[in-house]
């Protein structure tokens, strides 16, 4: 039986089955410090996401635990996936932006990997400030699929960002002891498209001894075993 990891996961190396590289890129700042991962059967066409990392000045980073096994997830779904360190972060340039210079380095590595991937459907992820630039950039950059893992609606103004017209899932801890977990069921309720909505009643916000459980929850409500959208 496999055990969930509780400690802080590093960048994994490129080989192996979900083989990639780790790169830079040019961005509105800078450059940006990014990790493509593709599953060793990956067929042209198949999806494509990025997701985005926790808030940058709180350490986190595309090697946060829970962007990584997002990742392992979707690469289990067929997806090739990308992780990008936002401005002022590992090797990427520049300095934290309360989501706006974020927003405009995740257009940035979108439009790389669609220019790369041009007939994949796009899937978007982000975990707590990478929720939030995930929603607020989801307009411009219209993905097939979002997910939103802990969006931090008690913390940034997600009242100005324009309803979410795409397929979506929120997936929120029920004991979050840095987001007000009820506020995100109040934003859920009030949304014009209702997201598919998973509350893990025993979870903290890192979902520590939950990975696993999140793991399934993404797999049950997208894997190939579920239902179609």
């Amino acid at each position: 039986m496999t055990q969930d990891i509780d400690t802080e996961l590093h960048i994994p190396p490129a080989t192996g089955p979900f083989a990639g590289a780790e790169l830079l890129l040019e961005g509105p700042a800078g450059t940006i410090e990014v990790l493509t991962a593709y599953p060793e059967d990956y067929q042209q066409g198949a999806p494509i996401a990025v997701i985005c990392h926790p808030h940058s000045l709180y350490g986190g980073s595309m090697s946060n635990k829970v962007v990584y096994m997002i990742a392992r997830t979707f690469a289990q779904m067929g997806a090739a996936t990308l992780c990008f360190n936002f401005r002022g972060v590992g090797k990427s340039q520049g300095s934290f932006d309360q989501g706006q210079g974020e927003s405009e380095d995740l257009a940035a590595v979108v439009a790389w990997l669609r220019r790369r991937h041009p007939q994949s459907p796009l899937w978007l992820a982000g975990f707590s400030f990478g929720a939030y630039v995930s929603a607020r950039s989801c307009e411009e950059i219209g993905p097939e699929r979002l997910l939103l893992v802990a969006p931090p609606v008690s913390m940034f103004d997600f009242s100005s960002i324009t309803p979410i017209q795409v397929p979506y899932m929120v997936i929120q801890g029920g004991s979050d002891e840095v987001i007000d977990p009820e506020a995100v069921g109040q934003w859920v309720v009030d949304q014009p498209l209702r997201p598919i909505y998973h509350w893990m009643s025993d979870s903290g916000h890192f979902f520590h001894g939950r990975l696993n459980r999140l793991r399934d929850v993404i797999l049950r409500s997208w894997g190939p075993e579920s239902e179609p959208l």
